[in-house]
């Protein structure tokens, strides 16, 4: 598992397993969003075994699963209202999907308005992933 912060409440990681919940606990985080969906993974990554592992650890789980090329506004919504969920009560979050570029992108969209665009693109950028592509995208819906 390789946890890759974006800001001081919000990371992302590759795939995570069950075994990795511990460590994710350990590591100061109460929310997991799971940004993969089930299709793409064999049966120790599907939701239910890494639901049932995290909460065993008392941390929350939010299914959220961005499918490649369709991502949608509901999964913003869902990312945004997760993060401010969390982000009131003091919790940090990790988001996880295939290599942490979705879970970025996803929370660079939920984040338009909130922060300059182009903070949001370097958060993400700073570990390869492509926030930038969606620049256009950040900055409508900062404008609404």
């Amino acid at each position: 598992m390789e946890i890759r912060p974006l800001n001081d409440s919000y990371a992302v990681s590759p795939q995570i397993s069950a075994q990795d919940m511990p460590a994710i606990a350990q590591a100061g985080f109460s929310v997991v969003i799971c940004n993969r969906p089930d299709g793409e993974v064999g049966p120790d990554h599907k939701v239910a075994a890494l639901k049932a592992a995290a909460e065993a650890e008392g941390l929350d789980f939010v299914v959220n699963p961005v499918v490649p090329g369709g991502l949608t506004m509901d999964n913003v919504t869902l990312q945004r209202e997760a993060i401010d969920s969390a982000e009131r009560d003091g919790n940090k979050v990790l988001a996880y999907c295939a290599s942490g570029n979705r879970s970025s992108i996803v929370w660079a969209l939920a984040n338009a308005g909130r922060q300059p665009t182009d903070s949001l693109i370097a958060a993400g950028a700073q570990y390869g992933y492509q926030t930038g592509q969606f620049r256009d995208l950040i900055d409508r819906l900062a404008a609404e």
